[in-house]
């Protein structure tokens, strides 16, 4: 029998007040077996109680969903409220776990991922994650025995001509290994294969998805067509499937790469990227050590070029850097934040709508309703509401994510804009009950309490108990907008710290664009002059036209570039080694990038290879190595020549506006040997202009393509842009949190108009006394308005404290800017003081407008 009441306990309290005896008794009377005919008794019995239980819930559901729905369609207003506030908060909650999903938990579509690492070079000197050299690339796969298979790519920008008009496209140079190793099929023709590596083998190219959609329409005969690539006819071998991004995932087309053997001359010439696969039985602990043991003995072989050298070695799916970890973390942060406001939010809105309804609810709980049925009807009516958020937030989220895909890093196989699976819809399911009963707990629990007290006419609509709840709640959301504030404050400041930073040059009234002069066509020193000088001629014809120049690489585009410098007055220290960043520029470089030339002279046409080897240098470059000297007329050594200083330059922010750059070095664009590194000749052209620099574009194509009709020009921006691009993720996680910081700043401020008016209402009475007794409305207007601050200051002290452990999470964000910043701090809470003055001025100016008489009369 104990069992038997305990199984009653399936069914609903109403039910089993009014059944649960009658039922026990029947039970009691029956005859039962023994043995195994009293096991099956129980299992009938069992099931009979669980499918009748299931059918009276589901009854009193359906009777409760009908009653929820009449008086939700009775209050539109609160109605209206509790879904946007409900949708705000599950929308953003889902779009950041959206992000942080897709970029640091969802597996790449790669075959044993978890398999698949990614090995660079760390330098004593440089810091970790630099490219390899080839060189080093053929040691470490040749030494290694932990993973099943190696190969390298790099990146490329190439010229494609497939029909009429060139086109740049992004792409990559990789070995026969790579797509093997990442298990994708293509959807026509076949990978690349060793005879492909090999030199004197034909030119072979492999399309995306889109390109092949792009240039052949999706014509699959494309297989054995050529395509002319930087002038070099290449042979299509496949096409890959709609979906596949690789490791750089710009990457639209592959071709094979190829080493010669002077590649593997210079261990220092790094410009490849290895990727690895695991073998099934080798831990990643276990190739990490590995790889630290080979390359100290390739230390100890070669101290000169790689002393202090050593290997990095990441998962591929941990390929992510720790400041975009971090910004991630960050906005599930302020998606919780978020959410939280919005459950306090709606808690306050279902108490205040259940104080509204106590005499209702004391008149139902009089009449029989007992304390279960109406603290479930609460839930579910909270439930409903947060479902009907749900939904609309979903699509919230989904709205957002194309603003959020500059939170992608670009080293991710991952498509831009991230796609909305199964995993995020459960998420948002499961989001949306967590939050209905977290709202509405606290308000289901207070209305169980129902008694008949509040039956009286005179009965109070909430007690001071009730008050302090609701108070709490708006401290606590002040508290996260405050959080949320103050972060965004400090994002702003180190913004603003970081496009105060000079970056070396003038950007204002200044054009660039690219042309790419392709070997072997430009493998001549002599046929690139030949094109540099009628380019730059026409361009300095043109209207309005102060400058023009080519540089191997625009600072800031290009970030490295770096090469071993050798001072003949200092002598080797291997373990030291320091390098400068290296172009090759043409006369009129200084002056068109607006780069003060501080002493000596610029680049001259009369630096041919026929003269000495000339450079001009940076400040920094003479402070290090001549302080206090004149450098002018020293010599140095860099990319293989002996060079004497004939000029100084300032200091340019290469490697863009956050990071110190090394010295600089300049040297004549006439000064490359034939044939020598084809991507360092200068590419890049800069116009500077009196008046408006893009509006030469058209002009300027023209030109260049007179000069060449099958160089096609790419990467047209002014040097604005370029320097706007600096800070443009910074201003994508400014934005990002910033929103997240308005939307919890109306919230809050929904919050405290609540709560004041409710308060109002519930003091109607005592306000006509007051003013009555000969308060002036005035009085009035400050104790609401003192109210508001109130809860404003408690929130604003909680809140500040909580902000500066969130500064200290995001110190790596805040350029230098401390997590106490003060301007920071102020200018928070001055904007939360604000929103709460505005969220409880009309409450406030309705409390001024009570008369006394109608007021008394009411009570």
């Amino acid at each position: 029998m104990p069992l038997y009441r305990a199984l009653l306990y399936l069914y609903p309290a109403s039910f089993r007040a009014e059944y649960g005896e009658e039922m026990c008794a029947i039970f009691a009377r029956e005859r039962r077996p023994a043995g195994f005919f009293g096991v099956v008794r129980w299992i009938r019995t069992f099931f009979e109680i669980g499918f009748n239980a299931a059918a009276a819930h589901a009854d009193i559901l359906r009777q409760d969903l009908r009653y929820i729905l009449r008086t939700l369609r009775q209050s539109p207003g609160f109605t209206f409220t509790a879904i946007i506030v409900a949708a705000l908060g599950i929308g953003a909650t889902t779009a950041a776990y959206t992000m942080v999903d897709y970029v640091l938990i969802r597996p790449f579509p790669f075959a044993d991922q978890d398999r698949l690492v990614k090995l660079l070079e760390d330098h004593a000197s440089l810091g970790a994650h630099w490219d390899l050299s080839p060189a080093n690339y053929r040691d470490w796969k040749g030494a290694s025995t932990s993973f099943q298979t190696m190969g390298a790519y790099r990146s490329i920008l190439v010229n494609v001509v497939a029909g009429d008009t060139p086109e740049r496209i992004d792409g990559a140079s990789l070995t026969s290994e790579i797509l093997p190793m990442l298990g994708v099929q293509p959807i026509l023709g076949r990978m690349f294969s060793v005879e492909d590596d090999l030199g004197g083998a034909p030119e072979t190219l492999i399309l995306s998805y889109s390109l092949w959609r792009e240039l052949f329409a999706g014509d699959a005969s494309v297989l054995g067509r050529k395509v002319l690539i930087d002038g070099v006819p290449h042979t299509i071998i496949g096409v890959m499937p709609q979906g596949f991004y690789f490791p750089n995932r710009e990457a639209r087309m592959w071709t094979a790469m190829r080493f010669a053997p002077p590649d593997f001359l210079d261990r220092t010439n790094c410009y490849i990227t290895a990727l690895g696969r695991l073998k099934r039985d080798t831990r990643f602990e276990q190739a990490v050590a590995e790889m630290q043991t080979v390359t100290g003995r390739l230390a100890q072989l070669y101290p000169k070029e790689l002393a202090h050298t050593g290997a990095t070695i990441t998962r591929l799916r941990e390929d992510v850097s720790p400041q975009s970890r971090m910004m991630l973390n960050a906005l599930l942060g302020a998606a919780a934040c978020v959410l939280l406001i919005a459950c306090a939010n709606l808690a306050n809105l279902l108490l205040a709508r259940s104080a509204a309804r106590r005499k209702e609810l004391a008149v139902r709980a009089a009449m029989g309703a007992g304390r279960e049925r109406l603290v479930r009807q609460m839930l579910t009516e909270s439930i409903l509401l947060a479902a009907a958020g749900g939904i609309l937030g979903v699509f919230l989220a989904i709205a957002a994510l194309p603003a959020l895909v500059r939170l992608v890093p670009v080293s991710l196989p991952l498509a831009e804009i991230p796609s909305v699976n199964w995993n995020i819809l459960l998420f948002a399911v499961v989001l949306t009950i967590a939050t209905g009963i977290g709202f509405g707990v606290v308000p289901a629990v207070r209305t169980g309490g129902a008694s008949a007290e509040a039956l009286r006419d005179n009965a109070r609509s909430g007690g001071g108990r009730r008050e302090r709840v609701r108070s709490t709640l708006v401290v606590v959301e002040v508290a996260a907008s405050m959080v949320l504030l103050v972060s965004s404050a400090l994002l702003i400041r180190a913004l603003w710290r970081i496009q105060a930073t000079d970056p070396g040059f003038r950007p204002d009234h200044t054009i660039t664009l690219r042309t790419s002069l392709p070997m072997p066509k430009y493998d001549r020193t002599a046929d690139r002059v030949r094109f540099y000088r009628h380019v730059l001629d026409g361009a300095r014809k043109l209207p309005g036209v102060t400058n023009a120049a080519y540089t191997s690489f625009l600072p800031m585009v290009m970030r490295g570039g770096l090469w071993p410098i050798k001072i003949p007055e200092h002598p080797e220290d291997p373990a030291n080694q320091e390098y400068a960043s290296l172009r090759y520029i043409t006369p009129g470089y200084f002056a068109a990038m607006g780069i003060p030339l501080r002493s000596g002279r610029d680049v001259a046409e009369s630096d041919t290879r026929d003269g000495p080897f000339i450079a001009v240098i940076s400040e920094s470059f003479a402070r290090h190595y001549w302080p206090g000297q004149d450098p002018i007329g020293r010599h140095f050594n860099v990319a293989f020549f002996d060079r004497v200083v004939v000029g100084i330059a300032g200091d340019v922010r290469v490697r863009g506006l956050e990071r110190t750059s090394e010295p600089q070095v300049y040297v004549s664009y006439q000064q490359v040997p034939d044939g020598w590194m084809p991507w360092y000749p200068p590419k890049d052209l800069v116009v500077r202009a009196a008046g408006d620099a893009a509006a030469l574009v058209p002009a300027l194509r023209r030109i260049i393509g007179e000069t060449d009709p099958e160089e096609p020009v790419s990467d047209v921006q002014t040097l604005d842009d370029i320097v706007a691009a600096e800070t443009g993720t910074r201003t994508v996680q400014l934005i990002v949190l910033g929103s997240f910081a308005g939307i919890a700043l109306l919230l809050a401020a929904i919050g405290v108009h609540g709560l004041l008016s409710f308060a109002v209402s519930a003091r109607m009475q005592e306000i006509g006394v007051r003013i009555a007794l000969g308060a002036t409305r005035g009085s009035v207007l400050g104790m609401i308005l003192g109210q508001a601050t109130a809860l404003a200051a408690a929130g604003i002290v909680i809140g500040a404290v909580l902000a500066f452990a969130a500064g200290r999470t995001l110190e790596a964000l805040l350029a230098g800017v401390k997590p106490g910043d003060l301007s920071a701090l102020l200018s928070a809470s001055v904007t939360v003081l604000i929103m709460a003055a505005i969220g409880s001025l009309l409450p406030a100016l309705r409390a001024t407008r009570v008369e006394p008489i109608d007021a008394i009369r009411t009570q």
